[in-house]
Order: C-alpha cells, then sequence, then structure tokens
C-alpha cells in the first residue's frame, strides 16, 4: 500500500523542522523500523529545543546506546516510492524545479551526469535532478556521495540506517565510483568534489577546479559525460560562508555559518531542509569518451570543461 499524505505530513511539508519526520514517516511505512523515531519524539522535533529532548528520550529507550548501523543494498522499488511519494511534491511544488534541453541526454544508460553543486547544505540539486531525470527517462539515477551520508554518527540518529544505500547512493571513492562506472549506472556527479560546495555564498557563480578523475573512467569504460548546470541552488542555503575551525572540532567536513544557523541550533531536524528557490537545470552538452587518456590530457580536458561551462552559467546568470 503507498504512502497517502496526511493533514500532518502537509504540515510537516510547509514547516521547516517536519522534513526529517516526513523522510523518517516514509522510511517506517516501507520498512520495519524498532529503533527508529516514534511520535512522542516527532511531536518534540516541532518544538524549540525539542529535538534535544527526543534525542534523550530515543538514546534511553534504546538502553543507552546509538541505533545499530545496518547496510542495505540498493533498493530501485522503494527509490521509485520515495521518489514520487516525497521527493516529487517537494521538488515540483517546494523548490518548482525544471529542466530544459533533454533532447541532449542520451537515449539510454549508462551515463555520467555532472552538476555545478552549491548550497552548503542537504544536496537538493542533485536529489531534484535526479527526481527530473528518473520521471523524464525512467533511469535508475543514483548520486555519488561524501561518505559522511553513509557513515557519520550524527546521521545514524537523524535518518534510517541504511536509508543512503537503499536510495541508490555511491560513496565518493574511487573503488566505488569506478565500480559504479564498470557496471554502466547513471550517476550523478559533482566534478568540483567538495570545493564545491565549500565556496560559500562569495562565489556562489563560480566553477571551482575540476577534478579530472571522471574523465579518465569515462575513456576506461566507455561511459558518456553529460554536462548540466543549475542555476538557484546558490539561494538554497544563502550568505552562508564555510568555518574551518568549528568543521575540525565537529569532525565534519564542512560547517557553514549564516544566519540560518541560529534557527538550526533550536531546530536541528532542520538539517535536511533548503531555503525555498526555483531550481532551473540546464542539459547543456553530451560528449562522448575519448580514447584512454593520460593524467596530464585529463587535467587539462577537465580545465577546459569548467571554462565551457563557466561561460555557460555567466550567460544564464545574465539572462535570468
Amino acid at each position: 500500500m503507498s504512502f497517502q499524505f496526511s493533514r500532518f505530513d502537509w504540515f510537516c511539508f510547509w514547516y521547516p523542522p517536519g522534513w526529517l519526520i516526513l523522510f523518517n514517516r516514509h522510511w517506517q511505512h516501507y520498512h520495519p523500523d524498532p529503533e527508529g523515531w516514534n511520535w512522542l519524539e516527532f511531536g518534540l522535533f516541532l518544538i524549540p529545543g525539542g529535538f534535544y529532548l527526543a534525542l534523550l528520550l530515543r538514546w534511553m529507550r534504546l538502553g543507552f546506546r546509538a541505533p545499530k548501523p545496518t547496510f542495505t543494498e540498493p533498493d530501485p522499488i522503494y527509490q521509485n516510492a520515495f521518489r514520487e511519494e516525497i521527493l516529487f511534491p517537494i521538488v515540483t511544488r517546494y523548490f518548482q524545479a525544471e529542466l530544459h534541453d533533454a533532447e541532449n541526454l542520451p537515449t539510454e544508460p549508462p551515463a555520467i551526469v555532472t552538476l555545478n553543486h552549491a548550497g552548503m547544505c542537504f544536496p537538493w540539486d542533485f536529489v531534484c535532478l535526479g527526481v527530473l531525470l528518473g520521471r523524464k527517462t525512467g533511469w535508475f539515477v543514483q548520486l555519488l556521495a561524501h561518505p559522511i551520508f553513509f557513515d557519520h554518527p550524527w546521521l545514524v540518529w537523524w535518518l534510517p540506517p541504511g536509508w543512503a544505500q537503499a536510495l541508490g547512493g555511491v560513496r565518493a571513492e574511487k573503488d566505488s565510483f569506478e565500480a559504479a562506472i564498470a557496471e554502466k549506472k547513471v550517476l550523478l556527479y559533482a566534478p568540483e568534489s567538495w570545493r564545491g560546495l565549500v565556496k560559500g555564498w562569495r562565489h556562489r557563480y563560480q566553477l571551482a577546479k575540476y577534478d579530472p578523475s571522471f574523465l579518465r573512467l569515462s575513456s576506461q569504460y566507455q561511459v558518456p559525460i553529460v554536462s548540466t548546470v543549475c542555476i538557484g541552488n546558490e539561494s538554497l542555503h544563502p550568505w552562508a560562508l564555510n568555518s574551518q575551525t568549528l568543521a575540525k572540532w565537529f569532525k565534519m567536513p564542512m560547517l557553514p555559518v549564516s544566519p540560518l544557523v541560529l534557527v538550526f541550533v533550536l531546530f536541528p531536524s532542520m538539517g535536511v531542509w533548503a531555503m525555498r528557490t526555483q531550481l532551473k537545470y540546464y542539459v547543456r552538452s553530451r560528449q562522448l569518451p575519448e580514447t584512454e587518456l593520460s593524467r596530464a590530457e585529463s587535467v587539462q580536458q577537465a580545465e577546459k570543461m569548467r571554462s565551457q561551462l563557466q561561460e555557460e552559467i555567466n550567460q544564464l546568470v545574465t539572462r535570468s
């Protein structure tokens, strides 16, 4: 039986601290989750500081320990349910996302779909693109994500164990990336890596240096590269700067600092939320794999692609 939005779910949809409730409620609808959040704890998410009391209650309920981590295989059936029942309303009603120039997409997998990354928050720019591509093509689209989304101690509390794997997340590590490419999958990839995510509000329209590894893998496994531009993702977390000092203290790869952080301290469940902004995606070009590239050639090709896409972004920003 599919997940149906109740009045409470629609309240959570439009109330920022409620998005984490939606994610967990949807998981619990399809999976047994005895160690997950319960209704009392969900209710506490919605009041200032209530998340900390909910965390304490859950920790006591589990016998003064953290939830047990589990490994879950990618689940295309659940990914489709989550995409249609939770993500699609967020993508269309909240972010009002649009996909342009879809005729530039390949007719069938595999593909490496690259995107300029921004926002310094939960990767909604990639999530929304994955939803739009999945609905447009029917592909099982997978996101190459930082290991923090798989095993960071904080996320074990926020999201259900195995959640990222079930939704098709691929760890942004050399072996995992290469294995996914070898299996001819459709991957969403940020060539700027974490340099793009942490560049902050001041450099929001400037592409950071590309990591050339995706070009070598494209050449090795003969997988085309589809360059895509997103306009609007810079406003997912506006006015944010990365604090390296705080990030090291909290053992995080980045830690954004902005006026919104004060609200986040009162409502930590807002970690999966982002500011409302319209996300517009433009499929700019499809590059067929070349013969095997040397290290130097891949670096040169990566910089050429970055420069061309920077010009495209400048033009799109000027027109918007």
